[in-house]
């Protein structure tokens, strides 16, 4: 089955809005309608198996240029419209798309480029001379296809292309559907991009179910956020760590407000801080907090933690989503016992196809059907994983081993510290020294102190993992999809 009919099974004929929101407003006929005429003219145009980019924040063009190309058999790159010139060159010429959609606003960028260029403006008048055929492309179709391409950037920057057929996107939601049990009334804010798979996840689950999302491209305004989520009776908050650091710690308002209709979050894209979970349940103790873990090689989800036993298994990400199966094994492959760390290895429909024009990183990474997915975890005897750090991540100093992350839990657990970033640095004396920089707001800059977070370390670290240099910012280093840029 195309994922486009997959999707609008059952909601194509739904009498009510998809797209909730100050801006814009959309119906699921709309949307499905404008989506099929777009699948024609890309169909008549370009043929099938073609690649196609797509340039936009998240909104009404956006969809129906996305759903349009996974419709029309063609293969959707979406990439983030502020992504650098070096690497907007890597993926274009690598890529080589026969049409782009970008919206007007960023339309400038890519005139250089030599492929046919639609923009927003241009969509009514594309759609007008295309007749509407609602059987369009709607027999047989071998759902091993590749979709769409997402980039994603390794461990050393480098720009890697995910390859996501339409069985992995119906794998994947189909799954994250049965945990979350959504239905035609979740209404969700959406604050993460659409090229950021997390943030496609959510488009895809409530296209499937009939719910609703309200998109908000401007998290920075808090104001705005915390107003949706009330205005538009928002059942349902999805975010990465700085979401919730900065909701947490940041805002003044949030922890004291009341959303009557919120049923739950989810928090994925990296660890969030045993610290914040603590805060976050602790002032919404009826909202259900799932805990997820996922990566873009698994289309977005592979595991997540159910929130009636979060408090008990804090700091896990959970077991396996259904269909998924988890492993953790040792160098010489073999699974791991309880309690012992290795590498986290997956296996399901949700795993991608490969890397783009990358077969030898593709064999690296999928062996025999099963994902390595560079992260390291040991599972307790109820078979709950606690993810122990990357593959790459343990740094050396003084010739000590030792992980980050335990040094930053801790950290972060001071209650004007909002973020925090650990590693080595050259020292003249000793070679090499533990170094933090502490992420603040403004308005703490003179109520916090370097003696003041080591005296804090000092009560739950040994000596040797206390950071000898600290440095304080106001600047969070988050990018556009809210996770870490450093």
């Amino acid at each position: 089955m195309n994922v486009f009919d997959y999707f609008f099974n059952q909601s194509k004929s739904l009498n009510k809005n998809f797209i909730l929101g100050p801006k814009e407003q959309a119906s699921y006929e709309d949307i499905y309608n404008t989506s099929l005429k777009l699948a024609s003219y890309l169909n008549k145009k370009i043929g099938i198996n073609k690649n196609v980019l797509l340039v936009s924040e998240n909104s009404f063009f956006f969809i129906v240029a996305y759903l349009s190309v996974l419709k029309s058999g063609n293969v959707c790159i979406p990439i983030n419209p502020g992504l650098e010139e070096k690497l907007r060159n890597q993926i274009i010429n690598e890529s080589k798309p026969e049409l782009t959609f970008v919206s007007k606003r960023y339309r400038r960028t890519f005139t250089e480029y030599q492929h046919e260029i639609i923009d927003n403006s241009d969509i009514p008048t594309v759609i007008s001379e295309i007749d509407f055929d609602e059987g369009y492309q709607s027999g047989n179709f071998d759902d091993n296809t590749l979709a769409e391409i997402i980039y994603t950037s390794g461990s050393t920057g480098e720009q890697k292309g995910v390859m996501i057929s339409h069985k992995n996107i119906i794998a994947n939601t189909d799954s994250i559907l049965q945990y979350l049990r959504l239905s035609n009334n979740d209404i969700i804010e959406v604050v993460m991009p659409f090229y950021y798979c997390y943030g496609l996840s959510l488009l895809h689950t409530h296209l499937r179910v009939g719910g609703s999302v309200v998109l908000n491209n401007s998290f920075i305004f808090l104001g705005s956020v915390l107003n949706d989520l009330r205005k538009y009776n928002c059942t349902g908050f999805s975010g990465v760590p700085s979401h919730f650091q900065i909701l947490l710690r940041k805002s003044k308002d949030f922890k004291g407000m009341e959303f009557p209709f919120l049923r739950y979050v989810t928090q994925a894209g990296g660890k969030l801080h045993d610290a914040f979970i603590d805060e976050f349940t602790e002032a919404f103790p009826d909202i259900k907090f799932f805990v997820m873990y996922g990566q873009t090689e698994a289309t977005a989800r592979l595991s997540y933690l159910e929130p009636d036993i979060l408090k008990s298994k804090l700091g896990s990400i959970g077991k396996g989503i259904p269909g998924v199966d988890l492993k953790i094994v040792n160098n010489n492959l073999e699974e791991v016992n309880i309690g012992e760390e290795g590498e986290i290895i997956a296996k399901g429909d949700n795993i991608m196809k490969g890397y783009y024009n990358d077969q030898k990183l593709t064999k690296k990474t999928i062996l025999n059907g099963w994902l390595f997915t560079g992260d390291n975890a040991r599972r307790d005897s109820d078979g709950y994983i606690f993810i122990t750090g990357r593959k790459k991540e343990i740094i050396k100093v003084a010739g000590v081993r030792m992980s980050p992350k335990e040094i930053e839990d801790v950290i972060v657990r001071h209650p004007l510290v909002i973020d925090c970033r650990i590693r080595a640095e050259k020292d003249y004396v000793l070679g090499e020294k533990l170094a933090a920089t502490i992420y603040i707001s403004n308005d703490s800059v003179d109520r916090i102190s370097e003696k003041e977070i080591k005296e804090h370390c000092k009560k739950y670290l040994a000596n040797k993992k206390i950071p000898t240099a600290i440095y304080f910012e106001t600047k969070l280093p988050f990018n556009q999809s809210g996770k870490r840029s450093i």
